[in-house]
């Protein structure tokens, strides 16, 4: 029977108390978890002067099974344990010779097999390795779960987000937990060691002003002002160090904007107002900016939006010659204009 997979919480704690396991099988779509969880271990397992003859992090694609099993069979020189990490453990040639070391693992050794997906766990050597070793599946984060996890790891670090700033930055930095962990960083530096950071800090870490940001044009297409919109847009453009990259931003933020109106728009019959902004993933302070823009957006023209956005997205990326601000001028004015 396999064992009962851990939690990226779990496995981290047991690390940082010094409690190792010899095998341990990570796989999955999020990278940065387990990115992290590798960092996690090898502060823990072994003292920098260790690492020379005691740490092997090798590739799938670039070596093959009897080698690696040879490194995992090794004794450690002068220390307690030795780490060997497999990293696209599912391009490593003969990986299902690893069948019979889930079994019997080196105890002197912690190796960590990584497959940067999720692999068929029902065959070997997955079915053996979910069975024997420590196993935990990296799943991305819904967009609803997002803002519940910023809160968690801004408390881990030390200080408190106040829930404007929480929603606000799930909206800015997306579901890719890598961008959204380095945009919390850059606003511990601009905090300076505060211990709450505000919605404010949010807006002047990102370079725009309370007036003039991505948070303002979102309110105001939401609220379908145009020249708000077309004006909030001109200004973060013109402002902007990479341009592409600015207006690519926005295109996400509306994107996730819209799905968040149209997933409230199938429940909002159905469920009280906690519940909606727990579906939606936002805070029920900020539940009634959405239901005023559900009002001004009828569904034909809530599903108008996405492919104008995956269009100016298309574009912004090498489909067209178009200038930004050609592109993102086009965008708003079919986000405005009623769907044929």
């Amino acid at each position: 029977m396999a064992a009962r997979e851990k939690t990226y919480n779990d496995i981290a704690s047991a690390f940082r108390q010094g409690n190792f396991k010899p095998l341990y099988f990570f796989y999955g779509d999020e990278r940065f978890l387990i990115d992290e969880l590798q960092d996690v271990l090898l502060a823990n397992a072994l003292a920098p002067h260790e690492r020379d003859f005691n740490l092997d992090i090798v590739y799938g694609p670039d070596t093959d099974a009897q080698h690696v099993l040879g490194l995992c069979a090794s004794f450690p020189v002068m220390s307690e344990r030795r780490v060997v990490i497999v990293r696209d453990f599912e391009k490593l040639k003969d990986n299902r010779l690893f069948k019979e070391y889930a079994q019997h693992p080196n105890p002197a050794a912690v190796v960590v097999l990584v497959c940067s997906s999720k692999p068929d766990r029902s065959r070997h050597p997955y079915r053996a390795l979910r069975e024997h070793a420590v196993a935990m599946e990296s799943k991305p984060l819904y967009s609803n779960q997002m803002p519940g996890w910023i809160k968690e790891r801004a408390a881990k670090q030390g200080y408190d987000m106040t829930p404007e700033a929480i929603h606000m930055l799930a909206d800015y930095a997306g579901a890719d937990l890598g961008t959204v962990v380095r945009e919390m960083e850059k606003l511990e530096t601009y905090a300076a060691g505060r211990e709450t950071i505000t919605a404010d800090d949010v807006v002047r870490a990102g370079g725009h002003s309370r007036s003039v940001n991505v948070f303002e044009l979102q309110k105001a297409v939401g609220e379908r002002r145009g020249k708000d919109a077309f004006h909030i847009v001109e200004r973060m453009l013109q402002r902007a160090s990479n341009v592409r990259g600015e207006a690519l931003m926005i295109i996400a933020v509306l994107n996730a904007y819209f799905t968040k109106i149209w997933k409230l728009s199938a429940c909002e019959s159905s469920m009280s107002n906690k519940e909606m902004a727990r579906h939606i993933g936002v805070s029920p302070f900020f539940l009634k900016e959405y239901l005023t823009s559900l009002r001004r957006y009828k569904a034909p023209a809530i599903r108008n939006t996405f492919p104008v956005l995956l269009a100016a997205d298309y574009e912004l990326k090498g489909g067209a010659a178009r200038s930004e601000r050609l592109v993102m001028t086009l965008m708003l004015r079919k986000i405005f204009s009623p769907p044929l």
